[in-house]
């Protein structure tokens, strides 16, 4: 018997009428495939049928199928043909089925043309706006019948929701904010110490906080809490069809799973920013009173003749208008979710962005407003 070898699970037989090819061994995937065509190379170029011999494989999955898949159309290249000889327990049934596939071999993908791709671009876009659309209108008309009372948001749910995006949301809105305030007046110290201006600096962190700063925080804070909260959450009941089902029952999903979350974040998203601008305030104060020995009461005497109560009622309102786009783009997000995990990640990841766009868009186009309002423009 004369014996050539391409790795230790494969030897090839040559001593009988027909060469046959021996296999032992593991083959799973751990194991790793060898390289048919490298076999075939070193096969005798007068070899026109190859038996094979499987009686020595010890553990199979389907690394073995593609093996002999692969050496098999390697081998009819050379008009070269092979049979399967005895062969572990279900495996030349899966070899049939791998024979008998009608599945197209994997091309290059086409390239589209540009005009194409434009057309796809627009489509999809316009798909997007409709789906936004579709939304707004839905909430609306669910917040219409809230109020004339034809349908009762679930109170539970509403409470929930104002526990997760309120009292639990206090740590880091107090951390972030503080230092905000702390920010502003160390800014403002720096550059109102060249005029010998620095009591001003009351004035900027005010007016800062209450009519920027506070809300612009908060919308953002409650864009990376609420808004991916509310994304993942949706996304997973829609990945579980749990959105389905209450579709099924009879449920309107925007009632029972957009309503309360709108509405609680809505609620809680001018609370917060007061306690925001508060905490600000409080850390321009300490600012003050270490770098410029100011005391307290002297840099809130100061700042109250800067500051009024519109300007404070002009922050809530941004804060409103923030914690609506927040949650309208959280649980749009979630309600566009695909089937899998890997689409819900994309889905809170996209409410993050959507939320952060949309409340820098709302804040500028409020600031301009007040503005015009004010007849400053």
């Amino acid at each position: 018997m004369t014996e050539a070898r391409t790795d230790d699970r494969i030897s090839l037989d040559t001593s009988g009428s027909t060469p046959v090819l021996c296999l032992r061994g593991n083959w799973r995937q751990a194991d790793g495939i060898p390289d048919a065509r490298t076999l075939i190379g070193r096969l005798p170029s007068e070899l026109r049928h190859l038996e094979i011999d499987g009686r020595q494989v010890l553990a199979w999955d389907t690394t073995l199928a593609a093996f002999l898949r692969y050496l098999e159309k390697a081998l009819a290249e050379r008009s070269v043909q092979m049979s399967l000889g005895p062969m572990p327990k279900g495996l030349a049934r899966l070899m049939s089925l791998v024979r008998n596939s009608k599945a197209p071999a994997p091309g290059a993908p086409r390239r589209r043309p540009l005009i194409e791709r434009l057309g796809g671009f627009v489509l999809h876009q316009a798909d997007r706006c409709a789906a936004w659309a579709r939304l707004a209108g839905m909430s609306f008309a669910a917040l219409v019948r809230l109020l004339t009372r034809r349908q009762r948001v679930p109170i539970t749910d509403v409470l929930d929701q104002i526990i997760e995006c309120g009292p639990r949301a206090l740590g880091i809105v107090t951390l972030l904010s503080f230092l905000i305030g702390g920010i502003l007046a160390f800014v403002g110290v720096v550059q109102l110490r060249i005029f010998g201006a620095e009591i001003y600096m009351a004035d900027l962190v005010g007016m800062g906080m209450l009519l920027e700063m506070g809300a612009l925080m908060t919308g953002i804070i409650m864009a990376g809490r609420a808004g991916a909260s509310f994304a993942a959450a949706i996304g997973t009941m829609q990945t579980n069809e749990e959105v389905d089902a209450l579709q099924t029952l009879g449920f309107d999903p925007v009632e029972f799973l957009v309503m309360p979350r709108m509405l609680a974040l809505t609620l809680m998203a001018p609370l917060l920013t007061l306690y925001a601008d508060l905490m600000g305030i409080l850390g321009g104060a300490a600012v003050a009173w270490t770098m410029l020995d100011l005391s307290p009461p002297t840099f809130f005497t100061e700042m109250a003749t800067a500051v009024h109560v519109s300007d404070a009622m002009k922050g809530l309102i941004k804060a409103t208008a923030f914690g609506l786009v927040v949650s309208f783009a959280g649980c749009l997000r979630g309600i566009e979710c695909g089937r899998s995990a890997q689409a819900v990640g994309r889905a809170t990841t996209s409410a993050v962005v959507t939320s952060i766009v949309l409340i820098v868009l709302a804040d500028a186009f409020l600031t301009v407003l007040y503005f015009v309002y004010d007849g400053m423009i």
